[in-house]
């Protein structure tokens, strides 16, 4: 496993608390989103946004073996993939392609980034209580979840690299092929991974769907594509959603034998 470079994203849905009792030996680098941070303290590298506020994050210096990723390293990397507005602008998204630009795995895995907001009487939306539902703001580029997770898995796959959602949760907005951390220690080869995440996707229908983002010409160097929301047309966008969606096909769990 030590031969392969595996990257943990783990974002704050309930079940994150899981990886308390996994053995991050196995991963070759551990990149926590947000207050993902509490969950364990031996994480590689935290990413947020700008307005991520100062009181919810870590104490510095953080450790000599750690590394906070922000606006200036993690826009570079997101413009290489097409940019904000059409990667979509919401943080499991952006630690992906950054993961992809700067650590270059032969696997991604996820966990604690559904983006399924619980409203169940005694459930919480997050490890630690209640918080906010970013990824389903009011935002053009969010218009899609699947969308923008099939995108991701798309441009990681032309990468040679597999992307895994190790989520227990029964609902995920993430369309990557579920597996569980006993998946990841048995099946240790990520070519098992890529062979069946490339049967999963229509190479023909990525290529409309990139050719379609090139012709619309939606692109923000800044990344605060917020600003020139108003100079986007919803409805466009939908359309090459709607593209990313019919690019992969709906499969159930993996089973390697």
């Amino acid at each position: 496993m030590r031969n392969y470079n595996i990257v943990l994203i783990f974002g704050s849905a309930p079940d994150v608390t899981e990886i308390r009792h996994w053995d991050l030996s196995y991963f070759t680098s551990c990149v926590a989103i947000n207050n993902a941070w509490q969950v364990r303290h031996d994480w590689n590298y935290l990413i947020f946004p700008d307005d991520f506020p100062n009181e919810r994050r870590p104490q510095l210096p953080v450790g000599s073996d750690q590394k906070i990723i922000t606006a200036n390293e993690f826009v570079l990397h997101q413009n290489s993939f097409g940019g904000f507005v059409y990667a979509g602008g919401t943080m499991a998204f952006t630690a992906g392609y950054w993961a992809l630009g700067e650590l270059k795995p032969d696997i991604i895995a996820y966990i604690g980034c559904d983006m399924v907001y619980s409203i169940d009487a005694g459930k919480t939306s997050h490890f630690y209580g209640n918080g906010t539902a970013d990824p389903l703001r009011n935002d053009m580029t969010l218009q899609s979840l699947e969308a923008k997770s099939n995108r991701l898995m798309a441009f990681a796959n032309k990468q040679k690299c597999a992307v895994l959602n190790m989520s227990s949760l029964p609902k995920s907005r993430l369309t990557f092929p579920r597996h569980a951390f006993s998946d990841l220690q048995q099946f240790f080869n990520p070519e098992n991974f890529l062979e069946y995440q490339s049967q999963m996707l229509d190479q023909q229908k990525i290529s409309l769907a990139l050719a379609a983002e090139k012709k619309l010409g939606y692109f923000v160097p800044s990344g605060r594509y917020w600003e020139s929301v108003k100079s986007f047309d919803p409805a466009n966008l939908r359309l090459i959603d709607d593209i990313w969606i019919d690019s992969c096909k709906k499969t159930e769990i993996a089973q390697f034998n």
